[in-house]
Order: structure tokens, then sequence, then C-alpha cells
């Protein structure tokens, strides 16, 4: 197994069709989504084996691709993703797969074939299964599996009895509650059935552990299919596997697993938005490999990594038990102090997101919760009745008809300009919109009727939307060309190099008319969700003053409960002094890196840039001491100031103005890591936190006062 004598390092060539094919969908991901942004991508190992493990997998084939170009563009390192074999032998998405240095996966549900007979359940052992005209001994085989029909659910078989009875290892896994209902009594009376072989994953084991040995970059989501439920699937085994027997084959391989969040707001909508989040890379110890070693010991191994795995892929995602709680927590994050969110950066909304998930989830059995889930459901019916959006509800609240009303006017005549400068491109390419819209509608259906684990099958929404606008649009384009260029020749004597230069012009032009007309669409689309609540303002202002009214109660409400019971989880409650320390970071690394690239050009050997380095490094940590030491002054000097304060002094205020501070922050790593125990603060510490965020909202706030004085 550790030989490597079957290992072929990729050619400059391939290299070279991997970027040039990365770099292509990039471009097209572009145009789909609005915004692609990375989080936490300065802990990339930028040298050594790593394996990427993403999660939660809500967009099929898009993923890989938005991973791959996130890292590649931040550290110029290639990833190979495991891709079902199913998957890899489709002419369009294997060639692809291929040029991007895939490993294919043999899948037992994708190897499924009908069996002749029935089968029924044992109602007092759901373990036991019995057949009805079944050859078991011929069809079936130990460890494979057995599926019922319309993708009901699956088991494994345990053990053959005969060619009319076994044992199943675990009972059967349904795909949802409804399916579990059904199933049961089709088991009941008899069902239908299919098998699968066990499947021998040996040799991509042995391609995985050449490819780590070698120190290159697997990717995986391991999870398994894509999905589009609102929580985490649980972890196969095969990520632990595949780290634990690299490092097992090549002792000399340090194998690295970074968590990757893949955070998106609507996956499978046009001009969306997404976050990737990396966490910090998960080391694993001698020991661990030495246990996984021991037959006896090698389970508890592998559980222990995918625990581990498991809490990093906690600390970068936002998952939820359901659709209600996630819908809950985003309205809570829109209307603390007063939306005061739509300042912040797409990875810090994501970061309140999921503190507010983590708090909701530690107290949702608290009747104070309880009660204001209602409320936020209740309003959100409210906003769905209205069709308005949350946030277009806030504005325009204190003025008055006529202005109102030019506002409207001017909206509607903006809308009307930039609708005529996108009507051109939108008419042009409105084909591939009906075809993507229809067939991705279609193979949503079919993904759906196929999958245990798919709730609505939206996942593959966005995968078909782009894989269609890929083959559709040059098509069209050059139907378009063909066409122009018949009808000038029609009316004109062209030569054939005029007739290619016509052709090559309206293939161009298409292409900036449809550009052109995403760029105007989206200030028109934007336009067109204001227009709405202006309208309201001037025929149902009295609903929508109520309205006002409702949401700046809950807005309140949120606020209190969000700032009495956020420290108790995260003592650093601050979301803006949060976001400054991202941009100080940020900062200070652009320094260090142009201050060691100057450096390096000015000495003449390496052992004095190395030198250098240490001395930087000992600077650093000489800091960090003296840092510790004055904290602990200020803990001493916030003693004596909480004698004089009260316990009931708020986080921050709930004023109607533009000036409100903020109390929410990222926690530190540990935090995230240690996701799903029980948070036991120190009182005092909560408190002399809340001291501070005072006497910073005091501080912020006569700051802000100076600057608008000396304006």
């Amino acid at each position: 197994m550790s030989s490597s004598s079957n290992w072929q390092e990729p050619s400059w060539f391939r290299k070279l069709v991997y970027d040039l094919v990365l770099w292509t969908f990039t471009v097209i991901f572009d145009c789909f989504f609005r915004e692609i942004r990375p989080r936490g991508a300065f802990r990339l190992p930028k040298s050594g084996p790593i394996i990427f493990v993403a999660a939660p997998h809500a967009n099929q084939f898009v993923d890989p691709i938005v991973l791959m170009g996130q890292v590649k563009n931040e550290t110029g390192r290639r990833i190979s993703f495991l891709i079902a074999e199913k998957s890899h032998k489709r002419k369009f998405i294997g060639l692809i797969s291929r040029s991007q240095m895939s490993i294919p996966v043999r899948r037992a549900q994708d190897c499924l074939k009908p069996a002749a007979g029935s089968i029924k359940i044992d109602p007092e052992n759901e373990f036991h299964v019995f057949g009805v005209d079944t050859q078991f001994t011929k069809v079936c085989q130990t460890k494979g599996l057995l599926a019922l029909p319309n993708s009901w659910g699956t088991a494994e078989v345990g053990e053959i009895v005969s060619d009319t009875e076994l044992y199943l290892r675990k009972p059967f896994k349904f795909s949802s509650p409804k399916t579990a209902d059904e199933a049961k009594k089709a088991l009941e009376s008899g069902t239908a059935f299919k098998t699968a072989p066990r499947i021998d994953q040996s040799e991509v084991y042995h391609k995985v552990f050449e490819h780590l040995a070698h120190g290159h970059c697997l990717g995986l989501f391991s999870e398994g299919g894509s999905h589009d439920r609102p929580d985490l699937l649980p972890l196969k085994a095969g990520v632990a596997v595949m780290a634990l027997g690299a490092m097992e084959a090549h002792p000399g391989c340090n194998v690295k697993i970074v968590p990757c969040g893949m955070n998106y707001f609507h996956p499978h909508k046009f001009r969306s938005r997404a976050v990737v989040e990396f966490g910090m890379p998960i080391e694993i110890s001698p020991e661990l490999v030495a246990k996984y070693s021991n037959p006896e010991t090698s389970k508890d191994a592998i559980k222990e990594l995918l625990e581990t795995i498991t809490g990093g892929l906690k600390a970068v995602t936002v998952t939820c038990p359901d659709y209600e709680s996630l819908t809950c927590v985003q309205v809570a994050r829109r209307l603390y102090s007063n939306n005061m969110s739509k300042h912040l950066s797409l990875q810090s909304i994501i970061e309140m997101n999921r503190r507010l998930l983590k708090g909701y989830l530690h107290y949702k059995d608290e009747p104070r919760i309880m009660e204001l889930k209602k409320s936020i459901l209740e309003y959100n019916e409210k906003l769905r009745i209205f069709k308005i959006p949350d946030h277009l509800v806030e504005g325009d609240r204190n003025d008055d008809t006529l202005t109102i009303f030019t506002r409207f006017v001017t909206s509607l005549v903006q809308l009307v300009v930039l609708g005529a400068l996108a009507l051109p491109g939108v008419i042009l390419f409105s084909p591939v919109f009906i075809a993507t819209k229809v067939i991705s509608e279609k193979k949503r259906r079919e993904a759906l009727a196929a999958s245990t684990v798919k709730i609505m099958a939206r996942d593959v929404i966005a995968t078909w939307k782009i894989l269609v606008s890929i083959g559709f649009a040059p098509l069209l384009y050059i139907f378009y060309s063909v066409l122009g260029t018949m009808l000038m020749r029609k009316y004109y004597v062209l030569s054939d190099r005029s007739a290619f230069t016509i052709f090559c012009s309206i293939y161009l032009f298409s292409a900036m008319i449809t550009y052109s007309a995403l760029i105007f669409g989206d200030k028109g689309m934007d336009l067109l969700k204001s227009i709405r609540p202006l309208w309201l303002a001037l025929v149902n202002k009295e609903g929508l003053t109520q309205l006002r009214e409702t949401r700046r109660q809950l807005s309140m409400e949120i606020t209190e409960v969000i700032n009495e019971y956020g420290p108790q989880l995260f003592p650093d409650f601050n979301l803006y002094d949060y976001e400054k320390k991202l941009e100080l970071k940020r900062l200070r690394r652009q320094e260090r890196k142009k201050l060691q690239l100057e450096q390096l050009e000015n000495m003449d050997s390496e052992d004095e840039y190395e030198e250098a380095k240490t001395q930087r490094l000992r600077k650093r940590r000489a800091a960090k001491r003296q840092e510790r030491e004055q904290s602990g002054i200020y803990a001493q000097a916030n003693e004596s100031l909480k004698a004089k304060l009260t316990s009931s002094v708020p986080i921050i205020s709930n004023d109607n103005d533009n000036n409100s501070s903020v109390g929410l922050s990222s926690s530190s790593e540990t935090d995230f890591a240690s996701s799903g125990s029980e948070y036991e603060p120190d009182n005092d510490s909560a408190s002399a936190s809340k001291i501070g965020l005072v006497r910073d909202t005091m501080i912020r706030e006569n700051r802000e006062r100076n600057e608008k004085n000396e304006e």
C-alpha cells in the first residue's frame, strides 16, 4: 500500500488545463453570484498535504468550483475533489471533473438494481427480513445495500440466512417521516426492492494515500451527496479513514484537515451571495495514528477524529434543526439594534447568524424565547401578506405624502430608464432564461424522486441553471450572429472575410448587451423592490405604519433579549470592535509581507533573513506579554468602576437614530471548537464585559460627536 510505483505527478499541461477551466468557471460564477467572499483564509497552510472537508453540500457541482477558486486565489494550490463515479462518467460533468484532476468513487446507491420477489419486515424484529419468491443468496451480499422503491429508504445487509430470509446490520433508514409511514406500511404488506453489491474502496483509498503522500490537496464533502436541509447530515467515516490511513501508510506524511463552511444566503437563486469560511487546521497526533493502527482501537480513533472534524465544521457553518428556527434567527439578526446588520460585512453577518443561532438553541426552551419566536413568525407572516421585504419596512416613517410621492415618481422614472437599458439584453437572453427555468425544475423533480435526504431538492437548481447557460448561451449568440450575417449578405455584397468580421462583431455585441443587462438589472431589481413600500405608504399608510410599529416593538424586544442572554454565552460582545480588529489584522498582515519582501531584497543571504524573522517574532511575543500585563491593570480599574455602576446597565441602547452602538462579536476559536457543550460563564467576567462595553460605547459616541462638531 505504501508503494508509489503507480503514482504520476500531474504534467504541466494538465495543471494548465486545470487553471484555465477553473478561471473560466470563476468568471461564469461571478455572473451568477453577486458576491463570493472568503473568511479566515489566512489560516490555510501554504504547503504539505491537506484534506479540505466542506459542508453543508447545498449546491451540488457549484460547491467544489467555488471552494477550488477561493483556495487557488488565496494560496495558489490546486484541490482534487472526490466525485461520484456516476457523475464522473457523464459527458460534460465528467469532462470537467477530469480536467480538475478529480478522483472518482463508486457508491452503492448508484449500483442499485431491481430484484425479483418482494420483502416483508418481521413485526417483532425490525432487523429481520422475509422474502417471497426472492433469491437473497444470489442477489444480496453481506454489507451490501437493500433499498425500497420510490427512494423510501435503505439498509445494509448483515447476514443472509437463505434465499427468503436475511438480517440487517441496522434498521431501514427512511428519508422523511412521511416516507417512513408509507415505507412501514409497504414492508408490512410486502414490497418490491432493489439491491446493490458491497463496494470495495481499497483502490480509491490507495489513490488518495498516494495523492496526500506527495503533498497535494484533497477535497471532499463528507456528508455524501448534496442536499437542501438546514442542518448538517452525519459525516461519513471516509474522511477520517483517509487522513489516518495516509499517515499510517506513509509515516512522514503529516496530513492536516481544514474545515470549510459553504455559507450561501440563497444558494439556488441568481445573483445571490456566498461566504466560504475556513476553520483552524486540524492536526492529527501520532498517538491517534497509533491508535488507528491497532485493530482493537481503530474504530475508536476514527470516531474521535470524526467528532473533531464535526466540531470544526459546526464552527464555520450556520446550521439549524429546521427552516422555521433559521427564519427566526435571520429576522432577529436583521431587527437587532435597529437593523444594524445592514452596515456589516458579509463575514460579520455570517458570524452574527451563527452566534444568534447558538444562543437560540441554548435558550429555546425559555418561555420568553418561545414567545419571542411566536412574535417573529407572526411578523414574518405580515411581511408575506404585504409582499414587502423587511429591510424596506423601516424607511420613510416621518416623511409627508408629497415627499413620499416625489420619491415614488423618481424611483419609477429610474426604474423605467434602467429597464429600458436592460431590456435588449433580457430579450436576447430570454430563451436561455426559459430553458434554465424548465430544465432546472425538471432536474429538481428527478433528484427529489431519487433521493432519501433532500427536502425540495433545491441543491441541484443552481448547478443546472449554470450548466444550461454555459451550453445554450454560446449557441444562442451563434444563432444571432449567423442570422445577422445572413441578413447583411441579403442586402449587401460581402466577402468571406467581411462576413466573418460581421459574425464576430455580432457575437461580441450580443455578449456585451447581455452583460449590460446583468449590471442594469441588478440596480433595477433593487429599485423595483423599493417601489412597493413607497406605494403602500401612499395608498395604505395606516397599514404600513402599523407594520413599522410592530417592527419597532419587535426590534426593541429582540435587542433586550440578546443583550440579556448574549453576554452569558459570549463575554466579548461587541461587533463593531470585531470588524475593526479584522481590518487591523488585515493591514498588519499586508505590512508584514511588504516588510519581509523589502528585507529579503536588501539582504545578501538567507541566514540574515531568517535571523530577522526570529527577531520580529521575539518582538511580537514581548508586545503580547506587555499587553497581558496592561490588561491586568485594566481589570483592576474595571473592578473599581463596577462598584459604582448598577448591574442593570444595558449593553446597548435601542435608540432610533443611526448612531446606535452594537453588541455582538466573534467568539474565540475555542468557543467554536466546543460547539454543543454547556456554557457556565463567570458572572464577574460577564459584568466586567458589560462595563467595558459601556465605556467603549461612551468613547465611541464622544468621538463621533467631536467629528460632527469639527465638520
